[in-house]
């Protein structure tokens, strides 16, 4: 199996000298205080060894007796997941990582788990929905739309999708920051929209902030233009996405808090 690069086999075998284990004394040590923060920082250990010797290979080796008190099959996802982390967060010159089982039993339930885990992981999730946050950024006058410069083509109101490791306040944000050339403030949800043809690029859920800003508009980024537009105004354009009935759940939220 390959993740972004690095291979990761699961094989059978007994503990042999290598750059760096996760061994029986590690993952078992007191084997009645084997737990999840446990084996999760020994992953990590290992793996931030390896980067730092900047060394091309890994090898955890799992024994039998780390598996007696702690679901191998939980252990194996944990693996898993910190693997996947390391992998996809850190820039290293790993590019093999083994995980060698002494066990037979246990490599099976290891084989099939983390294959399985993975698999999904990349294949399923990886494909959507994908996060994103919208900006209706209020001023003096109204709203700030933006005229978008890729398809689906229209007026929208400014947003994007999350980078990984970042919040969706940071993110919208950013965008905002990005698209329009303003610094929002205040920001407040006003809800999440998530139906699977709001988008029809491919599964979007965004969560839409409602802000406010001060300043003149000016589209960069995505956006060719960003103006601000008035109720009576936007109502006429033509909006993309879901964005109409976005705006339109705003104006009656905005409405009734009026009354």
């Amino acid at each position: 199996m390959i993740i972004k690069g690095v291979e990761l086999k699961i094989i059978e075998g007994k503990k042999t000298p290598s750059v760096v284990d996760l061994d029986e004394a590690v993952l078992a040590g007191a084997i009645e205080h084997v737990n999840e923060r446990n084996v999760r920082q020994a992953c990590v250990f290992a793996l931030r060894c390896a980067k730092h010797l900047r060394k091309s290979k890994v090898k955890f080796f799992v024994s039998r007796s780390a598996t007696e008190n702690f679901a191998p099959v939980a252990m194996a996802k944990i693996i898993s997941q910190e693997i996947y982390r390391f992998v996809k967060e850190e820039k290293t010159r790993v590019k093999k990582i083994d995980i060698v089982l002494s066990d037979k039993n246990i490599f099976g339930i290891f084989h099939k788990t983390i294959h399985g885990y993975l698999s999904h992981l990349l294949n399923v999730l990886t494909q959507g929905p994908f996060v994103t946050v919208d900006a209706i950024i209020e001023v003096s006058r109204g709203v700030v739309l933006i005229k978008r410069s890729n398809p689906p083509f229209g007026w929208a109101i400014p947003g994007g999708f999350v980078d990984y490791g970042e919040t969706l306040e940071a993110a919208v944000e950013r965008e905002a920051k990005e698209e329009t050339g303003l610094n929002v403030k205040n920001l407040k949800q006003l809800h999440t929209y998530s139906h699977p043809s709001r988008d029809s690029r491919f599964q979007t859920v965004t969560t839409v902030f409602v802000c406010q800003a001060k300043g003149v508009p000016c589209g960069a980024s995505d956006a060719l233009e960003a103006k601000i537009f008035k109720p009576h105004e936007w109502q006429k354009l033509h909006l993309a996405f879901d964005h109409q009935d976005v705006l339109e759940d705003y104006l009656k939220r905005k409405n009734l808090n009026l009354k």
